[in-house]
């Protein structure tokens, strides 16, 4: 990880116009609206395109530095005025150093015919962390996914055709690490055919770099002080395309037919994958064993927003940090003490390997994200006694887990179907048909499967390799002292600050037990959880006058993967695929020239573990690109991590497939 600063380093100049301290460049010029709309909206002919869109079209704009977001929010302006009202906009842009929120906020003030779209793009400006972060407007019409990072390292992990690309950035002269061959050679692998392009810049090696990656390139007149600039074209080079990656992790041949999905399972997962369908205009039936959503284990009273991270970059911690920034953007629809909390969490270094895996982290990650405090520092963020300082995450904080299923779940285009236990699943003239044993509860032309471990049930995802794990918390009333606590804090367990009169402590962690009741055994260790943390919180609840048998709690299963990743994407069919892949077994380094064998309109989205707050809003945004061929919001190399059929190449290179 990068230990450089995050945000831009900014200067204003006499007329209160930024520019970068890093690059030494302004931003935009003084004519910065004028000159977008020439350079990026003309040139890309966005204005036409967008009227032309059909029923439910998309158009996806890439871009080489977000910067101020100016280029960003005329995209959107021109968009909602010339696009009907199903069409949908995806704009991804790269930029190395973000401006902070406050920076953000003045550029902006530049331009109050933009207000209306810079108030929502500031309202969703939180959790903006290395990596790809995605953010979501207008009820899902607008997405704008930004790559964090150098330009030539965050590129070549996207996967996803681009329309139009705004080729920005600073000048040449002042960054010509990004304008390079390189950087054309990923604008080109990532071009559908016919994309466009414009950019402020007439260089001529720019051009010619451009038409040697396959644009075909124009010079025309400027505006303001730029007497000229380039629109191109991707016309693709001579010779055959170039082989694409392994096939087992291609994208599925799109769905025909109508849009509507069922989900199967109401929780975390499946909830959010409701949500992200129906927000690209599909209909959704969202089938539930039980009486309602959330009644398993998204049905906890807290959940705790916590960021288990390695320093090296892990598909896991890019998985992390890309599904915090999106789940916490996500909680401002809800209510703020009711339904979650920013109140932050702690970390306690309670032991010598802990404070070293904690000060790793510390200088791998910049502050805004975590940093350390010392004891006294910790205590007075916790508001109680601490034997430990520890690693503090400021963004951090609870969430109620069944308020964020219900929201998503009440989107428009959702229908939740209680008291449905789907037993078996059926491909029949095109459609998936849901079967509770003796009856077809319904039909879809796609399905995803989102019901934790129940996923085994169904012949086609019976070799996923999932289990439930028991989990139980302990509800522990607050008292008038016990208030104090402020954030929440975690050493082995976890203890949360009060929600409605009542704190959450656990969570135990039981490989062998299935059973759901809750058990004393259990509520004993979780006190000597809240023991390792804080002695003094204990005293301040009164827990050595309550009676361990008087103590509520609640138990369920974890659903988890061997390797700790979820199991989000397009499932093969187990047979087909050993029959196609065997070679695998004899040389691992062969990649078959065969097509995937998919199950046709068949999803799973599984397998999250404790993390669920953090890894399965995002989920759904990956399950719904796979299904609509859009830009993944996650890198390509965490995606493909996250595939279902990781486990099948696995089993053929180790001889048990």
């Amino acid at each position: 990880m990068s230990t450089e600063p995050l945000h831009a380093q900014i200067d204003w100049d006499a007329d209160g116009h930024p520019q970068s301290r890093q690059y030494g460049d302004v931003y935009f010029a003084h004519t910065g609206l004028e000159e977008t709309r020439h350079v990026f909206i003309d040139q890309n002919d966005l204005s036409a395109r967008f009227g032309a869109l059909p029923e439910g079209g998309r158009l996806v704009i890439g871009e080489t530095g977000f910067g101020t977001g100016l280029n960003f929010l005329c995209a959107w302006q021109v968009f909602e005025q010339c696009a009907n009202a199903t069409a949908r906009l995806h704009f991804v842009s790269v930029e190395k150093y973000p401006l902070n929120r406050a920076d953000l906020t003045r550029a902006l003030a530049l331009w109050p015919s933009l207000q209306r779209y810079s108030a929502a793009l500031l309202a969703q400006y939180s959790a903006i962390h290395r990596g790809f972060q995605r953010l979501v407007f207008d009820g899902g019409r607008v997405t704008l996914t930004l790559l964090i990072g150098d330009a030539l390292e965050q590129l070549p992990q996207l996967e996803g055709p681009i329309d139009a690309w705004f080729l920005d950035g600073f000048a040449p002269a002042k960054n010509p690490e990004m304008w390079t061959p390189e950087l054309f050679a990923q604008l080109a692998r990532l071009a559908a055919p016919g994309a466009t392009l414009g950019t402020f810049t007439s260089t001529g090696w720019v051009r010619r770099s451009l038409k040697a990656a396959g644009f075909r390139m124009k010079r025309v007149p400027g505006i303001g002080h730029k007497w000229e600039v380039l629109r191109g074209v991707f016309v693709g080079l001579e010779g055959p395309a170039p082989r694409q990656g392994k096939p087992w992790f291609s994208r599925p041949p799109r769905p025909t037919g109508e849009r509507h999905a069922m989900v199967i399972g109401a929780g975390l997962a499946g909830c959010a994958t409701a949500a992200s369908l129906a927000a690209r205009g599909w209909r959704v039936s969202l089938l539930e064993r039980h009486g309602a959503d959330a009644a398993e284990a998204s049905g906890n009273p807290q959940g705790v927003l916590y960021l288990k991270l390695s320093a090296h970059g892990t598909a896991l911690s890019q998985l992390i940090l890309a599904g915090f920034g999106y789940t916490r953007r996500l909680l401002e629809h809800l209510q703020r003490g009711r339904d979650w909390d920013a109140c932050g969490v702690l970390q306690l270094a309670f032991d010598s390997k802990e404070a070293g895996r904690q000060q790793v982290l510390a200088e791998a990650f910049e502050p805004e994200l975590l940093h350390r405090l010392d004891r006294d520092q910790a205590q007075g963020r916790a508001g109680v006694s601490l034997a430990h300082g520890g690693l503090y995450y400021p963004e951090g904080g609870w969430v109620h887990p069944p308020a964020l299923c219900r929201w998503q779940a009440e989107q428009a285009g959702i229908s939740l179907v209680p008291h449905q236990q789907i037993l078996d699943l059926r491909r029949i003239d095109g459609q998936w048909q849901a079967w509770d044993g003796q009856h077809c509860v319904a039909s879809a032309s796609v399905v995803v499967i989102a019901c934790a471990a129940q996923a085994k049930a169904f012949a086609q995802s019976r070799w996923l390799p999932l289990k439930g794990i028991r989990g139980q918390i302990t509800r522990l009333a607050a008292t008038a002292r016990s208030q104090a606590l402020a954030t929440v804090v975690c050493a082995e367990g976890y203890v949360a600050p009060a929600r409605l009169g009542e704190h959450t402590l656990g969570a135990s962690f039981d490989f062998t037990n299935q059973d759901l009741t809750p058990t004393l055994a259990e509520h004993t260790s979780n006190l000597a959880l809240l023991d390792e943390i804080s002695p003094d919180l204990a005293d301040r609840l009164g827990l050595d006058a309550t009676p361990v048998q008087t103590l509520q709690g609640r138990a369920a299963l974890r659903c988890t993967s061997p390797d700790y990743l979820p199991i989000i994407g397009p499932m093969p069919d187990q047979a087909l695929f050993a029959e196609r892949y065997g070679v695998l077994a004899k040389d691992a380094r062969q990649i078959p020239d065969v097509p995937c064998p998919w199950l046709e309109g068949l999803y799973v989205n599984s397998g999250h573990g404790s993390r669920g707050l953090i890894t399965a809003p995002l989920s759904g945004e990956l399950i719904a690109a796979w299904l609509d061929a859009e830009p993944l919001p996650v890198p390509t190399a965490v995606a493909e991590a996250c595939h279902p059929s990781r486990f099948l190449v696995r089993g053929l290179v180790r001889g048990k497939g």
